[in-house]
């Protein structure tokens, strides 16, 4: 028959232990793995959502921009005379016979 262990060593053998201390020790196991270690840990369910609120920011605020930029097509196409204007003073056109003068500041 084997010696029993010494007192001092008698904590290192689980069959010693209480139940109450192994719920215990599964428990805080559990939540170490599920809150940090498992693929989809609580830390990375919330990166990812934060991240998800991020991309639909950035999302609406391109849609904004998209209707921006289709109201100014728009009125591009409707009025011809905002099209001669913005031909003139962004890309320097000009009608045959005339002559352009740039001031700078």
């Amino acid at each position: 028959m084997p010696e029993p262990l010494p007192m001092s060593l008698q904590f290192l053998n689980p069959l010693h232990w209480r139940r109450p201390f192994l719920f215990s020790v599964l428990l805080l196991m559990l939540v170490i793995w599920f809150g940090f270690i498992d693929t989809y840990s609580v830390r990375t369910r919330i990166l990812l959502s934060n991240e998800k609120e991020e991309l639909i920011k950035e999302t609406e605020r391109l849609r904004e921009e998209t209707a921006e930029f289709q109201q100014k097509m728009e009125a591009l196409e409707s009025d011809p005379g905002l099209l001669e204007q913005l031909a003139r003073e962004e890309y320097g056109m000009r009608k045959p016979g005339e002559t352009i003068y740039r001031v700078q500041e």
